[in-house]
């Protein structure tokens, strides 16, 4: 089941039409907003944001909630499917 989206309060991605091409995205900041959900979302002292775009062609950011599962896969030595 998939979790609920979790959008990043205070934190705007635009992105102007007459911008030049290597500017991907204009991002404005409410400070006093983004703040909490910093405070509220942080984990290690990070917060992992994703852009997207929507189906309406407009940019936001959503809280990236991924966790490793603790899982680690070990490779034996000499064995890999790298090409070199």
């Amino acid at each position: 089941m998939a979790e609920d989206k979790i959008f990043a309060d205070g934190f705007i991605v635009k992105r102007r039409e007459n911008a030049p091409d290597f500017v991907v995205a204009n991002v404005s900041i409410k400070v006093d907003e983004f703040g909490k959900f910093v405070k509220a979302n942080s984990k290690n002292g990070w917060v992992n944001l994703d852009v997207k775009t929507a189906q309406s062609g407009k940019m936001y950011a959503e809280l990236n909630t991924w966790q490793p599962d603790g899982k680690v896969q070990k490779v034996a030595q000499g064995e890999s499917d790298l090409p070199w």
